[in-house]
């Protein structure tokens, strides 16, 4: 299978809402290669490619694997988002269909006394959310915090971790973990 690296080049650049001059501007080139290259008036070296590629950024890779023709969904009714928590913990798992995530975002749920358990192996990467209501004990790598709404966490997620709702209402937050646990 064969691609035409000027049209999809074009399709990059319009999908990221790029002109040829902002392109070629972030790229460090001339707003007419950028011009040649999309009319299939000269076809683009390697390092060519892979510096205008920089621009809006993507790899080279992602630029011929790209499925410009497969509709990825972008938005997400309450009943699409699969629930995978237990114990009085509901946790719904935004973009699930989506293949290769490199994060996931979770909308979730703690009932009055719920407990999440510790977690002392889990996947290396980061982990991140805000209290939207409720109150919320986490207990990171030994250090103890209460957080209400507003209040936020951060931290590496291979420190031991546990989330226990210490309220007398349900505390609902939105967090995020990258790169993605394996379900």
């Amino acid at each position: 299978m064969s691609i035409d690296v000027g049209a999809h080049l074009k399709a990059v650049r319009l999908m990221y809402g790029l002109s040829q001059r902002e392109l070629a501007k972030r790229a460090g080139v001339t707003n007419g290669l950028i011009s040649l290259i999309e009319q299939n008036r000269v076809s683009p070296s390697v390092s060519s490619l892979t510096k205008v590629l920089a621009g809006v950024p993507m790899t080279m890779a992602d630029f011929f694997t790209l499925d410009l023709a497969a509709k990825r969904p972008v938005f997400f009714q309450r009943d699409e988002l699969p629930d995978l928590g237990a114990n009085g913990v509901q946790q719904r798992l935004v973009g699930s269909p989506l293949p290769l995530r490199s994060m996931s975002i979770w909308h979730e749920t703690y009932a009055p006394g719920a407990d999440s358990a510790e977690r002392v192996v889990a996947p290396p990467g980061e982990r991140g959310g805000v209290i939207v209501r409720g109150r919320i004990e986490l207990n990171v790598g030994g250090e103890t915090r209460v957080l209400g709404a507003g209040d936020a966490y951060y931290f590496r997620n291979s420190l031991p971790h546990r989330l226990r709702n210490v309220g007398r209402e349900e505390c609902e937050m939105v967090s995020a973990s990258a790169p993605p646990p394996n379900p």
